[in-house]
């Protein structure tokens, strides 16, 4: 079969022959249709993110969606090693697939599941989120984001905060849901200073997709506005500004901040899948959307280094071209 084969640490995968999948009890052989290109795919491909396993050759794709052996479209995660979501057919253990909502093309699912469940889990798993409460999301201008901005308000946030700094892309965050936005472009005082209102007003959970400088003045002004002995449960999702904060430990003793994460491993698998269950049952009644282009998978290695912050890249095999064709 066709698919993108990455041979070697710190390599791009190329466009090439892979040894087909076979049979194997408890998981299904998967004609793919779509496997979008995400942060976590390209880290696990280079080597970088813990969950990597290190065995060579292996398919890129932690997820996508396709059709199952008995006809059902179904949106996967987690492939069996050396098999990825990026080729022509994959095999995936039974438990890790989800039946796809009608109405919900292959393409879409493929493009919002991981961004989608990134907020999604954060929120119901992680932060034990609240219908009526107040949720800030830093780094809402990115892909991920501005999902999360939609899914914080499908649920029932009663007031979302997104920051960010792409200007043009905050200025379009309220249509999407947001009821507040934040220019992190301005200086760290004028920031902490914002911060320190939205606080003292009340914020329950937030969501960080950034983490570095902007974490360090969130977690501050936290610290020193929000209501004394109020819980403010803060999940760490990601970190597009940097790896690394400084935490005084006098910050969090004088607070009432809970810190987390949400990822791979923080929720159990079986709820992993159930969230995203959730998620993909609730896109197409939630109007949730994301810029998103569709690449033939041939063109693997051309556009693997896209960067993933404006348009989600989802590439396609010629299954998923049939499939949006007929």
């Amino acid at each position: 079969m066709k698919a993108a084969v990455v041979t070697e640490t710190g390599k791009p995968p190329v466009y090439g022959d892979f040894s087909d999948p076979k049979r194997a009890e408890g998981a299904q052989i998967i004609a793919v249709a779509a496997s979008a290109l995400t942060h976590l795919t390209k880290s696990r491909a280079a080597g970088t993110h813990y969950s990597f396993k290190g065995d060579f050759p292996f398919v890129p794709g932690v997820d996508g969606t396709g059709t199952c052996e008995d006809g059902r479209r179904v949106y996967f995660i987690m492939p069996e090693a050396p098999f990825g979501g990026m080729a022509e057919r994959t095999l995936v253990k039974t438990s890790l697939c989800v039946d796809l909502p009608a109405g919900l093309d292959e393409v879409k699912a493929a493009a919002i599941a991981n961004p989608g469940m990134s907020s999604w889990a954060a929120l119901k798993e992680r932060a034990k989120f609240v219908k009526g409460e107040t949720v800030l999301i830093n780094g809402g201008t990115g892909i991920a984001g501005r999902l999360a901005v939609q899914v914080a308000k499908y649920l029932g946030a009663k007031k979302v905060i997104a920051t960010g700094r792409n200007a043009k892309v905050l200025q379009a965050l309220p249509a999407l849901g947001a009821d507040v936005t934040v220019d992190l472009t301005q200086n760290a005082v004028a920031l902490e200073d914002e911060f320190k209102r939205q606080f003292s007003d009340g914020i329950d959970v937030v969501l960080d997709y950034l983490w570095a400088e902007s974490a360090e003045i969130l977690l501050l002004a936290a610290a020193k506005s929000a209501p004394e002995g109020v819980p403010i449960r803060y999940v760490t999702i990601g970190s597009a500004g940097g790896p690394k904060i400084s935490l005084p430990s006098a910050l969090l003793r004088s607070s009432g901040l809970e810190l987390m994460g949400s990822g791979l491993n923080s929720v159990p698998m079986v709820r992993l899948v159930k969230a995203i269950e959730e998620l993909l049952s609730a896109t197409v009644p939630g109007g949730f959307e994301i810029p998103t282009e569709s690449v033939p998978l041939s063109r693997i290695a051309e556009r693997w280094s896209s960067p993933d912050s404006s348009v989600r890249t989802v590439f396609t095999t010629h299954q998923g071209a049939a499939l949006r064709a007929g």
